[in-house]
């Protein structure tokens, strides 16, 4: 009945043998163990909310109003241009207002403000952010090139998106080639004439990573 040996452990007089199996093969349990150890809920909502994407709400909004303000003062113009001679005969200001108000394109106002919240906002910011990240560095030379780049390609971008959900708005999708022809180049070239000292000053003198952007507004009255 001495089948069993108590010398260092071992069994059925093994001895250190045993001993150096059972030591390899609680390392590899143990290693396992960590492998197919499950991530706790909290690791998982750690990387989920690390690569989740975050709708720019303060950019978004700050897009929607200076969109709707561009598009508010392009209407006025608008209608101050076709009834100047009207308005400048009236001698009451509170019937020149009136009449600018009253004829107010509430649905080009909603269309405008959705746009600058739903895809100019987020569009721009993100935009800002690659250039930003591309061209970390203050110099002349970064400065001409986030210039450049912001009239050659988010220009022409930002015209063919508003021309595009302008349409969709109006069911008007079969004009749209026609409306590229007619107001794309000159909306584009328009806007050189003051968005190209507007990018130098911002590029200049604002942190794009952080700053909600305006917006490089086409020449509005070219909407319609």
């Amino acid at each position: 009945m001495g089948a069993t040996a108590g010398g260092n452990g071992g069994t059925w007089g093994l001895g250190p043998f045993y001993d150096g199996i059972l030591r390899r093969r609680n390392r590899k349990r143990s290693s396992g163990n960590r492998e197919s150890k499950p991530s706790t809920s909290g690791d998982s909502f750690g990387r989920a909310a690390s690569s989740s994407y975050r709708f720019p709400v303060k950019q978004a909004g700050t897009a929607a109003s200076l969109v709707f303000t561009g598009d508010t003062i392009a209407q006025l113009r608008q209608r101050w241009i076709t009834n100047r001679d009207t308005l400048s005969h009236s001698q009451d200001s509170k019937d020149t207002l009136s009449t600018l108000l009253t004829e107010h394109d509430w649905l080009r106002a909603s269309r405008m403000i959705s746009y600058g919240f739903l895809l100019y906002g987020p569009g721009s910011f993100a935009w800002y952010q690659f250039l930003d990240s591309c061209l970390p560095k203050k110099s002349i030379q970064n400065l001409i090139t986030k210039v450049l780049l912001n009239q050659v390609v988010l220009g022409p971008c930002v015209i063919a998106v508003i021309f595009a959900w302008s349409k969709l708005w109006e069911g008007k999708l079969a004009d749209l080639p026609n409306k590229y022809k007619k107001d794309a180049l000159p909306t584009l070239f328009t806007g050189f004439r003051f968005w190209i000292p507007v990018s130098v000053l911002n590029f200049g003198y604002v942190n794009f990573s952080s700053a909600p952007h305006p917006p490089i507004s086409t020449h509005q009255s070219n909407i319609e």
